[in-house]
């Protein structure tokens, strides 16, 4: 009579192969994470920037986006201050320091710092820019560009946020080197973050 299952030695090689096979796609699924993450990060600073451009024209006056970070990274407090290194940001009409939780029903629009267990580093030039009516940028020493990545992994992307004086907000990769690639970086206009 003819038995059924699988022997000791089968198993045995089919877990050998498994455990192969993870081993070799668990680095680039956790690389995968990571971008995901610097992405999710630069697309809500991209539409917060557009949210409070397309605000100022539709309201015609001026409105600011504010980079902000706080203690609390999941929601705001009342401990918020400008910062040039956080993800975090409120879109007003004056400044949100120091009010960003008593304060938010006059705020257009509020994103906590969020998850900052990735290293996330965030650069920018500058706090805030204030977009006039007609959606150009209208305040001296405006936020030119905005850079994200993870310094301590070069397998992950570095994303790059360009605020032109017109107004407009594009987002770049900055390890693309191909100048025909539509995620290239023009010739940076901020040379220590670059952007275009």
């Amino acid at each position: 009579m003819k038995q059924r299952g699988f022997t000791i030695i089968e198993i045995v090689i089919v877990i050998t192969i498994t455990a192969f096979l993870l081993a070799a796609v668990m680095p680039s699924a956790g690389a995968w994470v990571r971008n995901s993450r610097i992405r999710t990060a630069a697309e809500s600073i991209s539409n917060g920037l557009q949210q409070a451009r397309a605000e100022a024209v539709r309201q015609n006056k001026p409105v600011s986006f504010f980079l902000v970070s706080d203690s609390d990274a999941m929601s705001m407090s009342d401990n918020c201050a400008l910062s040039s290194s956080s993800s975090g940001w409120v879109v007003a009409f004056a400044s949100p320091v120091g009010k960003c939780a008593t304060n938010r029903d006059s705020f257009i629009a509020v994103r906590a710092p969020g998850d900052t267990a990735t290293s996330l580093s965030v650069v920018a030039d500058a706090t805030t820019v204030t977009f006039n009516g007609f959606g150009q940028v209208s305040n001296a020493g405006a936020i030119t560009c905005i850079k994200l990545s993870v310094p301590s992994d070069t397998s992950t992307r570095t994303l790059a946020i360009g605020v032109q004086g017109g107004g407009q907000v594009r987002m770049c990769d900055a390890k693309v080197s191909d100048a025909n690639d539509p995620r290239y970086c023009l010739a940076p206009a901020a040379p220590t973050v670059g952007c275009n």
